[in-house]
C-alpha cells in the first residue's frame, strides 16, 4: 500500500467533494483498459497494475490541492477518462490513486471569428464534434475512438485523426491548453495563431501521457463543415505501387482528407470482393478544388494501373469508421484474441519495413493484415491489425506478448518509429529509452523537474 492513513485523511480534505471508491469492482475496472492483453487479463480475473483507490474528480478546481497533497505524501497518481487506450496508458503500474476526470461537468466555448473551441479536457470528443455540427464546424479530428475518448486524452497520447492528411495530427489542431502540474500549479500554453518567444511550451506535454502534468481544459482549430466532399476507391496491382502513390501525391504537395491504402490482405475486409491492394481517397473543398484535387489524384493512380470502383467502398467505410465490434467480439471469446500495432517510417524503409513486420507476426495470427493511413512528405504510418484463436485465454496472453515483443524487435532493427498515434502506454514503455535515444535524457529531465516526487503515472514512455 502507498496511501497510509494519514495520506488518505490529507487526499479527502484536499478533494472536496470528489468521490472516494477503494470498493472491489472500481478498483478492478480502473486496472485495465482497452489494451488487448489487458482485456484478456481482465477475463482471466488477473489484475497486474491493481489501483489502491479511485477518485472521481468533482471538479476541475481542486486539481492543484489534490495533486500538491499527493506529491508531499509520496502517492502515486494515473489519470483516466474514457478509458479507451489500447496501449495501456491508465493503469496504475506504481498502485495509488487512479484520478478518474470523466466525472467532471463538460463545458465548451466556440469563438466563431477566430475559429476556435475550448473545452473540458474531460469533454468525449464526440460530443464536442457533434454539437459543433450543429453549428455548421468540425474539429477536422477523427479517431476511430471519436466517440471514445476525451480532448484531454487526446493531447496526452498526441493522437491523430482519419483525416489527418488534410487536417493533421492533434499537435496541429492545439492552439492552447491548460494544465496543472504535480506540486499544484496551475499553467497555460498558448500560441494565437503562432509565437517565437522561446520554445513552443505547448509542445512539452502533448504526448506526455499524464506523466508531466494533468490538462484540465484545451483549445483547438475548427473547420467549416458544409465544405464539398468528394470519395472514390481503386483497385491497384501492388502494395509497392500504393505506396509510390502515397508519396508522389505528398511531393505534388496535396492535401486530400483521406488516404487509405490496403493490402490484399485487409482488402477482402474493407472493400468485400476485392482480391487486390485497394486505395481509398476522400477530397474537401470548394467544389471545385475538391474535383480538381481528385482529378489530379485520378491522374497519378490510373497512371500506375489502378482501377477506380466509384464512391461506394469509401462510403461504406466511411459508415462504419468507428466500428470496433470484430477487435471486440474476437476478444470475448474464449481463447479469441486481436491486436492493432501501429508504427511509421520514412519513404526509403516503409516498404521493408511492412514486409519484415507482415514475415515475422504471420506465424502468431490466423490472419494478419496491413494498411497505410497518415501520410506525410517525408513518410507514411504502417497500421498492423492481427486477427487470432488460441486454444484458451492463457494462450492468448501469451500470443498478444510474443505478437508485442516481436513488432517491437522488428521496428527497432529498421530504425522505425515505434508509434504513430496510439502512444506509449505500458505496451512500449520497455522500448522507449531505446526508440528516443538521446533524447530520453531530455524527457528525464523534464520529469524530474515538473515532477520531483514521481507520482505522475509512474512506469510509462520508460521513466
Amino acid at each position: 500500500m502507498t496511501i497510509d492513513q494519514q495520506a488518505m485523511d490529507a487526499l479527502r480534505a484536499a478533494a472536496g467533494s470528489s468521490e472516494f471508491d477503494d470498493s472491489p469492482g472500481a478498483l478492478a475496472s480502473a486496472s485495465h483498459d482497452t489494451w488487448p492483453l489487458s482485456t484478456k487479463l481482465s477475463r482471466l480475473g488477473q489484475h497486474p497494475w491493481p489501483a489502491e483507490l479511485v477518485i472521481r474528480l468533482s471538479g476541475f478546481d481542486v486539481l492543484p490541492g489534490l495533486l500538491a497533497t499527493a506529491t508531499r505524501h509520496g502517492v502515486p497518481v494515473t489519470v483516466r477518462a474514457c478509458g479507451s487506450s489500447v496501449t495501456g496508458q491508465p493503469l496504475p503500474v506504481r498502485g495509488g490513486v487512479v484520478l478518474d476526470v470523466s466525472t467532471v461537468p463538460a463545458e465548451f466555448t466556440l469563438d466563431e471569428r477566430n475559429l476556435t473551441v475550448t473545452a473540458s479536457a474531460s469533454m468525449p470528443g464526440g460530443e464536442l464534434e457533434d454539437v459543433l455540427a450543429q453549428a455548421g464546424y468540425t474539429l477536422g479530428h477523427s479517431p476511430q475512438s471519436l466517440y471514445r475518448s476525451s480532448v484531454g486524452g487526446w493531447v496526452a497520447t498526441l493522437a491523430s485523426g482519419q483525416f489527418s492528411s488534410m487536417y493533421g495530427g492533434i499537435e496541429d489542431l492545439v492552439t492552447g491548453y491548460t494544465a496543472v502540474l504535480a506540486t499544484g500549479e496551475t499553467v497555460t500554453l498558448t500560441a494565437r495563431p503562432r509565437a517565437a518567444m522561446g520554445p513552443d511550451l505547448r509542445r512539452i506535454l502533448i504526448g506526455s501521457e499524464g506523466t508531466l502534468g494533468v490538462i484540465t481544459s484545451v483549445t483547438l482549430k475548427v473547420f467549416p463543415a458544409t465544405l464539398t466532399t468528394r470519395l472514390c476507391g481503386y483497385r491497384l496491382r501492388s502494395v509497392e505501387d500504393g505506396i509510390e502513390l502515397l508519396r508522389e501525391q505528398a511531393v505534388l504537395g496535396l492535401r486530400p482528407l483521406l488516404l487509405r491504402l490496403y493490402d490484399a490482405a485487409e482488402a477482402v475486409h474493407a472493400a468485400p470482393g476485392e482480391t487486390q491492394p485497394v486505395l481509398f481517397v476522400g477530397t474537401r473543398g470548394p467544389g471545385e478544388l475538391a474535383d480538381a484535387e481528385l482529378d489530379v489524384l485520378e491522374d497519378l493512380i490510373t497512371g500506375r494501373g489502378g482501377v477506380p470502383l466509384g464512391p461506394g467502398p469509401v462510403e461504406r467505410w466511411m459508415g462504419r469508421r468507428f466500428d470496433f465490434s470484430t477487435v471486440e467480439n474476437l476478444l470475448d471469446e474464449p481463447g479469441g484474441y486481436a491486436e492493432t500495432i501501429e508504427v511509421a517510417h520514412t519513404w526509403s524503409g516503409i516498404g521493408g519495413l511492412y514486409h519484415a513486420l507482415i514475415e515475422a507476426l504471420a506465424p502468431l495470427a490466423d490472419e494478419v493484415l496491413g494498411h497505410f493511413s497518415h501520410v506525410y512528405p517525408q513518410g507514411t504510418s504502417l497500421y498492423v491489425i492481427l486477427l487470432g484463436r488460441a486454444a484458451d485465454d492463457d494462450e492468448a496472453v501469451r500470443r498478444l506478448r510474443s505478437i508485442w515483443e516481436t513488432a517491437m524487435r522488428v521496428c527497432l532493427e529498421h530504425d522505425a518509429e515505434l508509434s504513430h498515434h496510439h502512444g506509449g502506454g505500458l505496451a512500449r514503455s520497455a522500448y522507449a529509452e531505446r526508440s528516443l535515444g538521446s533524447g530520453h535524457l531530455i524527457l528525464r529531465k523534464l520529469k524530474a523537474a515538473l515532477d520531483p516526487a514521481g507520482i505522475l503515472n509512474p512506469g510509462k514512455l520508460g521513466l
